[in-house]
């Protein structure tokens, strides 16, 4: 089996998988920073891999991960920067299969890897695009995400979709409207920060692969999300229902709410054909004897 077949489920996380603000709230209080990989990935069941962006890691970190997560975690490594925001793509074709290579111990483990454009780059580099991804070895799920609003205009958007349906690739999709649901008091700075660092695109919910990595951008007041989390749910399920595999990412100004997003989505998509029970809700205990070694 390659690994761009894995069988349709749901996979639920975090943009990173080490904060401290987490302990005593996804980690048992008191966690060493060592253990975090091992902690979150059996609590949660996939990461942002936004670490790779700065750097590519060594062998021996590669191998690290593999030991210390279960087989059914994956990770969803974003590609690096030199890569993605140096110049045009074409021209990084070896260090794609470098950095594809590096990752490729991880096997199963691997998610979607997921090109992330700077906002710069247009439809106009449309024919820089389709080269890239004309080499893009098959074996290994990838998804894209654009920035620039001309990919969100009719005439833009149709030529994306068409390419990225034409490989394979899946559109991620970024949801910030929960950045716009009002102030909270002692969070303004943490959501003025997300603002000015967060694209403002609209969320058009299409698909051109047979799988969806979605970044939702939460607001740090959760019970605020809940109708907009409400409407995700009800759209998982379809997608779910129609075979499709799905990667959700919670993010959140204040990271420390972002697994108790998490949390909030898969109480409403428990029972859902397909969607696997959390692990966090049965690991807790068992993860309290790391701490102690």
């Amino acid at each position: 089996m390659t690994l761009a077949t894995d069988h349709p489920r749901f996979y639920l996380g975090c943009a990173v998988w080490a904060h401290a603000s987490w302990s005593g709230v996804l980690f048992p209080r008191g966690s060493r920073s060592a253990d975090y990989l091992r902690l979150y990935s059996r609590r949660l069941t996939t990461v942002e891999g936004n670490t790779t962006f700065y750097a590519i890691p060594s062998a021996e970190t590669v191998q690290r991960w593999v030991d210390e997560t279960p087989p059914s975690f994956r990770f969803c490594f974003k590609l690096p920067r030199d890569i993605s925001h140096q110049g045009p793509l074409a021209g990084r074709r070896r260090e794609t299969d470098a950095f594809v290579q590096r990752m490729a111990p991880l096997g199963e483990r691997l998610g979607p890897f997921f090109l992330q454009l700077p906002p710069g780059y247009s439809p106009h580099q449309m024919n820089d695009l389709a080269s890239w991804l004309s080499a893009w070895n098959p074996a290994y799920r990838l998804a894209v995400e654009v920035r620039h609003p001309e990919w969100y205009a009719p005439q833009g958007e149709a030529a994306l979709m068409a390419l990225l349906e034409e490989h394979g690739i899946g559109r991620v999709l970024m949801d910030v409207r929960p950045l716009d649901l009002g102030p909270l008091p002692g969070a303004e700075e943490d959501l003025r920060r997300a603002r000015d660092n967060k694209p403002d695109v609209p969320l058009h919910p299409l698909r051109s692969a047979s799988f969806a990595l979605v970044r939702y951008i939460g607001h740090p007041d959760v019970a605020r999300n809940d109708p907009l989390i409400d409407e995700w749910a009800a759209r998982v399920r379809a997608w779910i229902a129609e075979g499709t595999m799905v990667f959700f990412f919670m993010h959140c100004p204040v990271e420390r709410e972002s697994p108790l997003l998490c949390r909030a989505l898969q109480r409403r998509l428990d029972g859902t054909p397909g969607v696997p029970p959390l692990p966090w809700e049965s690991a807790r205990d068992d993860s309290e004897q790391l701490t102690l070694f």
